[in-house]
Formats: C-alpha cells, sequence, structure tokens
C-alpha cells in the first residue's frame, strides 16, 4: 500500500511540474495577438472618414492570421525585440497607408515595370504600390506570388481587392527584406531604408513621420524604441 501512495504522489508531483513548465513557456512568449490588440487596432479604423477605402477593406483579424503565418514575427528575440517589430511594421503599415486609409497607391507615375526575365511584366498590367506596405514593381509581385501561392504578375490588382493576399504580400515583403536587418541590430532605420530609403536622402519630412508613428508605438507598448530609429 506503502508503494502504491508513493507512485501516486510522484505521479501528482511530475504532473505539477509539467503544469508549472507549459505555464512558464506559455507566459514567456509573445505573439503579435497580444501586442497588438483587436481594441487598439480597431481604433485606428473607427477613427477613419467612411471615404477611405481601408476602412471596410483593412481588418484586425487580416493582420494577425497573416503575422501568424509569417514564422518569426513579433516572436525573435526577447519581448523587447518583439514589441518593436510589431511597432516597426505597424509604423511603416500606418505612413504607407496614410494612416489605414489607403490601399493602392493615388496618382501613379508610371506602371512600375522593370526589366526582368524571371517576373516580366503582363501585357496590360501595372504594378503600382498596393497593399499595406504598398507594394510595388513587377518583381516583387511576381516574387511574393510565388511565395504565398497566387499568380500576382497576371493579376497585380488582388492585393488592392483581396484582404488576405494584400497583408500576405506585406509581411512577405517584410520577413524578406526588413525583418533580418531590424533583428540584427539594425533599429527602426533598417526598416525604412529597406522600404523607401530613397526617403533618407530626399524626404526627410517622411523619415519624421514614419519616426513619429514608430515612437508613439512604442510608448504603447510600454518598450523603448532602441538605438538606430532615424536613418
Amino acid at each position: 500500500m506503502a508503494l502504491d501512495v508513493s507512485m501516486a504522489c510522484r505521479s501528482v508531483l511530475m504532473a505539477l511540474v509539467m503544469v508549472w513548465l507549459y505555464a512558464a513557456q506559455s507566459m514567456g512568449q509573445t505573439t503579435p495577438g497580444t501586442i497588438l490588440t483587436r481594441a487598439y487596432f480597431n481604433k485606428f479604423l473607427a477613427n477613419l472618414p467612411a471615404s477611405c477605402p481601408g476602412k471596410g477593406f483593412y481588418t484586425y483579424n487580416g493582420i494577425i492570421r497573416a503575422a501568424q503565418l509569417s514564422k518569426g514575427f513579433g516572436t525573435t528575440g526577447s519581448v523587447t525585440d518583439r514589441k518593436r517589430e510589431v511597432a516597426a511594421f505597424l509604423a511603416n503599415v500606418m505612413h504607407e497607408t496614410g494612416g489605414l486609409c489607403y490601399v493602392r497607391e493615388l496618382s501613379p507615375p508610371q506602371c512600375y515595370c522593370a526589366q526582368s526575365k524571371t517576373y516580366p511584366c503582363a501585357r496590360g498590367k501595372c504594378y503600382y504600390g498596393r497593399g499595406p506596405l504598398q507594394l510595388s514593381w513587377n518583381y516583387n509581385y511576381g516574387a511574393a506570388g510565388k511565395a504565398i501561392g497566387q499568380d500576382l504578375l497576371n493579376h497585380p490588382e488582388l492585393v488592392s481587392t483581396n484582404p488576405t493576399i494584400s497583408f500576405q504580400t506585406a509581411f512577405w515583403f517584410w520577413m524578406t527584406n526588413c525583418h533580418g536587418r531590424l533583428t540584427n541590430g539594425g533599429g527602426f532605420a533598417s526598416t525604412i531604408r529597406c522600404i523607401n530609403g530613397g526617403e533618407c536622402r530626399i524626404n526627410r519630412k517622411a523619415v519624421n513621420a514614419r519616426v513619429a508613428y514608430y515612437r508613439r508605438f512604442c510608448a504603447d507598448f510600454n518598450v523603448t524604441p532602441g538605438p538606430n530609429i532615424s536613418c
């Protein structure tokens, strides 16, 4: 009988240890959804005028679902690192879309079609800025489409008409071009360079606007902005 009690005690103890380990792991894990809450994101949408195309296009479920499909986004490094990445992404999205108002580039000056053997432009199609990060150029549409399983060379309009695809292309661009720079110590400045490096040289007003958004989100997420904020 004593042996049975001893074994039962060990079983209970082991179960308690497993529960504690699971809880510790869960507390230590910060996902994009725990940083960017639905209520916080929806505040921006609620303040948009009805004339903004993004008001009914960008959704909390859309951004979080696409973020979760992007392995490593908002889950890399310390909690501070994770919060800074979500803040950096959101800051650039807000700047690129005029505060989530725009879905496509206004009055594009060209079709953004460059010579490319891998991703040639489709006849009659233009590759101007669309979506949360205003995806531009045929080679980006082609590569993004290949990554998410969509023919965006022949159907670039999907980035401004399908919310899921739109967010997927934004996270594809971010994880391909910006995530590594940021997580390797490049600071917020590195994300400005990866999205629109030309602003660093000729458009200080735009740079300052991005930085202002970033500082705001860092403050709201209760994290310091870190070094290398402005390019």
